[in-house]
């Protein structure tokens, strides 16, 4: 699959490829901007670090291809580093700070601002980025008067009838599904022979997961390999049909969050 810089999303809603003038014409009030967030973490011996930010450029690029002609939603370049933390101390990772981070999505929401748009979305490929993102919307709301949103391709819920309950419950990592999905987009980027299986082994306790009765981690604290999932299931063919589904689901939930108006949430 080739994707960057051509399709529907690069070629016709790739919003800095228009002129000053054409966006300074634009009607702005019922505009959704998208903002990809990703990662350039290391994902195992087999996936290449930059698994996260791809993978957030294959997601929109399929989700366009889904949209109306007349829809008014338009794509930003990515901000395709993250706050990786969790994966600093493997080689290849390149991680920004939590301050920096959020300096940088609150230079961007306000030069949006400043050029007349009211709604951002931030689109989200990284986990460890999500409880930063969900902060830092509202924060952009406050300081910004932006109606900011955030969705994470998860949420969707396109990898579900794909998937097992063990992979569903362990695999958030460089496991069944990004290999998968890696496959299909560039699958030369993608060792094979290397991929390994290694689940988080939880305790007995019911509800105990990544999700509920959560707790802080880093990635050796849950894995040698640097992989929480089972890679050695992955094939391409499963990467397209999940990406296939997934651009079905995120074109309509962009169209949804596009119609969504704050204010309607009053009496």
């Amino acid at each position: 699959m080739r994707f960057r810089y051509e399709g529907k999303a690069f070629d016709r809603r790739f919003l800095p490829r228009l002129t000053t003038r054409e966006i300074e014409a634009m009607p702005k009030e019922n505009v959704l901007i998208v903002l990809p967030v990703g990662a350039v973490e290391q994902h195992g011996p087999h996936m290449p670090v930059y698994t996260d930010a791809l993978l957030g450029e294959a997601f929109m690029a399929a989700a366009f291809e889904h949209l109306p002609e007349d829809a008014p939603v338009w794509l930003l370049p990515p901000i395709h580093y993250g706050k990786s933390t969790e994966h600093a101390d493997y080689p290849g990772t390149i991680t920004l700070s939590a301050q920096t981070l959020m300096m940088v999505l609150q230079d961007i929401a306000a030069s949006l601002a400043r050029s007349g748009f009211r709604k951002l979305l931030l689109f989200n490929t990284h986990g460890g980025n999500a409880d930063l993102l969900g902060m830092m919307a509202r924060e952009i709301r406050a300081a910004t008067g932006l109606a900011v949103y955030r969705l994470d391709p998860g949420a969707v819920g396109y990898s579900d009838p794909f998937t097992d309950d063990e992979e569903k419950a362990g695999g958030i990592h460089a496991g069944d599904v990004e290999t998968s999905l890696v496959m299909a987009v560039c699958p030369d980027w993608v060792h094979a022979e290397l991929a390994p299986r290694e689940m988080p082994r939880f305790p007995d306790s019911p509800g105990f997961s990544f999700r509920a009765k959560s707790f802080a981690w880093v990635m050796r604290d849950i894995s040698r390999s640097g992989v929480a999932g089972d890679a050695t299931k992955a094939t391409p063919e499963r990467g397209e049909a999940m990406l296939g589904r997934a651009g079905l689901l995120l074109a309509a939930a962009l169209m949804e969050i596009a119609a969504f108006d704050m204010h309607s949430l009053r009496e």
